[in-house]
């Protein structure tokens, strides 16, 4: 193993110094690095702004309400969130500062292999980490767009309820188009990606101010008693009302995770060092903070409860909604001040994981990584990674056609998935610390409690992957089992043969921060 003096040196000269170490090997047969291939035009601001709007905290809140009303109620919303909150921060804290040593678009799965002991063969794990986050994204992705197209269903339900009759197929046309407008913008409009995120930075916050300021003004108040005491137990078929408040305190944690996804864009950001762990802590904490608000402002205004529960457009918010304004329009209008950011998001979350895709695939992660490495040279993005994942995304919707289980399946890997990817590096990264062969700091870094905070990201990752496998309501069918474990499993058991394969002789390690 490396002492600390043999890691100042592999971090910072390692574009000078191209032999082989124990971090890993050369990107190329050629024994050079790969030169830069994405230009660098993200300044802070819009980095904010997508940290921002690819979390979505307060619009997600509305979109899972439903979820956290059935395990715990009022109290898992309210005192959940903080507690979610608090533990994304620290997990936050700590990638910002491996972020601020080696901003690079693998990220996770970069300095998995790069804090791995040699001894743990780091390439396994790195090969298994870049799995895992690659298909995490995707299917946020799929989520995302799912959402936007269930809820433009749900406001046709609500508008047409007797003309109308929803299909299964009809959602994963919408998805298309979700889908479709997408790709388009990524693929032709890649500087107007500033653009979008500015722009949904200003109505993440927009539509957050009239929504609030709508259902203070129109809705029916509850007392301070029901919002903040008030638990819900008994309701999902779960009999100890610990699990029932932790499954419900899942809500609140699921919709505090993907602030990562700046990390992707590390090559376009000027100045990645600083701003990618500023636009990464920010992004958690502003949207606790408004994210609070709105819960707080949907338990205070919630109206009939039970009507809102028993909605037959698939959203207690839409219900809610139409029960505090008293007019479908008006509901129409706050659930498109929710689907609107969500688009947003889905765009975000597009441009960050092909950008993903890309990086995995010129470190050879991927089967026919010469071929989804290339970047259009007039475009500058990578084209053929962005085909992938769309691709994928449009197979994915397929399933939405014969089985809603079945592509719940599929998404509700996403949460699972990215914090399994959060505590790999920041496990790998204590671990150094307490062993006192931690790399050279840079410009953003937790000081004396960087060992505290490290040590509470572990355990809080812990936790929520122990919970986000159990199923949301007992007793366990197909329809109601969760099967992000099992998908989860199954991953595993690809990654592992890919790398027994080939991955073995085919996946490489950069480890030169400069390498992108």
């Amino acid at each position: 193993m490396a002492d600390g003096k043999t890691i100042e040196m592999t971090v910072r000269d390692g574009a000078e110094n191209n032999s082989d170490h124990e971090f890993g090997t050369k990107t190329d047969q050629s024994g050079t690095y790969p030169k830069r291939q994405l230009d660098r035009f993200i300044t802070l601001k819009p980095a904010v702004a997508f940290g921002l709007t690819v979390l979505s905290t307060w619009e997600g809140i509305g979109i899972t309400l439903g979820a956290g009303l059935l395990n715990g109620g009022p109290t898992a919303l309210v005192w959940g969130l903080l507690l979610a909150a608090f533990g994304s921060i620290t997990i936050a804290l700590s990638l910002g500062e491996m972020a601020s040593i080696t901003p690079v678009v693998g990220a996770q799965y970069r300095w998995t292999g790069l804090y791995a002991p040699r001894i743990m063969t780091p390439a396994f794990w790195s090969l298994i980490q870049g799995w895992l986050t690659t298909f995490a994204w995707i299917a946020g992705c799929a989520s995302t767009s799912y959402v936007c197209a269930s809820m433009t269903q749900g406001l046709i339900v609500l508008n047409h309820p007797e003309t109308y009759i929803p299909q299964l197929w009809h959602v994963t046309l919408l998805m298309w188009g979700y889908l479709g407008i997408c790709v388009f913008l990524n693929v032709y409009a890649r500087r107007v990606l500033v653009v979008v995120e500015i722009f949904g930075g200003i109505i993440h916050f927009a539509f957050f101010v009239a929504t609030v300021v709508t259902l203070a003004v129109m809705g029916t108040p509850s007392s301070a008693e029901f919002v903040f005491t008030t638990s819900f137990f008994g309701l999902s078929g779960w009999e100890n009302k610990g699990v029932q408040w932790c499954l419900g305190l899942l809500t609140s944690t699921s919709l505090l995770t993907g602030f990562d996804g700046v990390l992707h864009l590390s090559q376009e950001m000027k100045d990645a060092p600083k701003k990618v762990p500023i636009s990464m802590v920010l992004g958690v904490v502003i949207n606790t903070v408004l994210a609070f608000g709105f819960v707080l402002t949907l338990l205070f205004f919630i109206g009939d409860i039970e009507r809102v529960g028993m909605t037959t457009t698939g959203y207690p918010v839409i219900e809610l909604y139409y029960q505090a304004t008293g007019s479908k329009a008006g509901a129409t209008v706050l659930t498109c001040f929710i689907i609107i950011p969500a688009a947003v998001c889905q765009f975000n979350l597009f441009a960050s994981v092909i950008r993903l895709v890309w990086a995995f695939a010129r470190d050879n992660g991927l089967p026919f990584s010469n071929f989804f490495s290339y970047v259009h040279p007039t475009l500058r993005i990578p084209t053929r990674a962005l085909y992938l994942v769309g691709v994928i995304c449009v197979l994915i919707s397929l399933i939405t056609a014969g089985s809603t289980a079945a592509f719940f399946a599929i998404i509700s890997l996403n949460a699972l998935a990215l914090y399994i990817s959060y505590l790999i590096p920041i496990l790998l990264v204590l671990l150094r610390k307490l062993q006192g062969q931690h790399p050279p700091y840079g410009p953003f870094k937790l000081g004396r409690f960087g060992i505290p905070i490290n040590i509470y990201a572990v355990c809080w990752c812990i936790f929520v992957c122990t919970w986000l496998p159990f199923p949301a309501m007992v007793p366990v069918t197909a329809a109601t089992l969760n099967w992000s474990g099992p998908i989860m499993g199954a991953i595993i058991v690809f990654a592992l043969a890919d790398w027994f394969i080939s991955g073995h002789k085919r996946f490489q390690i950069p480890t030169n921060p400069n390498d992108d």
